[in-house]
């Protein structure tokens, strides 16, 4: 533990990052899984909705640098051509 009122803060600062850093990726695989069951299950209407949504919440970490620019890109690929193929 640190002693030091700055060291202190740091240590306040690192954990609150982590979190909001856990979550911001947790809502990217949890929205990833909803539009791949929506694809399975030939909801195309909804399931460009939901990748529309996906694409946002990709690109939001990548500008933070949560995720790297090309890991973001090629989720965002990957993703597009999974819709294109089951429509």
């Amino acid at each position: 533990m640190p002693n030091i009122a700055s060291a202190k803060k740091r240590t306040r600062q690192n954990e609150n990052r982590r979190q909001k850093n856990q979550a911001q990726k947790s809502a990217i695989r949890t929205q990833e899984k909803k539009l791949r069951a929506l694809v399975a299950a030939k909801k195309g209407d909804e399931a460009v909705k939901a990748q529309d949504q996906l694409v946002s919440l990709v690109d939001k970490a990548a500008k933070t640098n949560l995720i790297h620019k090309n890991a973001a890109n090629r989720k965002k690929s990957r993703i597009a051509h999974l819709l294109k193929k089951s429509a």
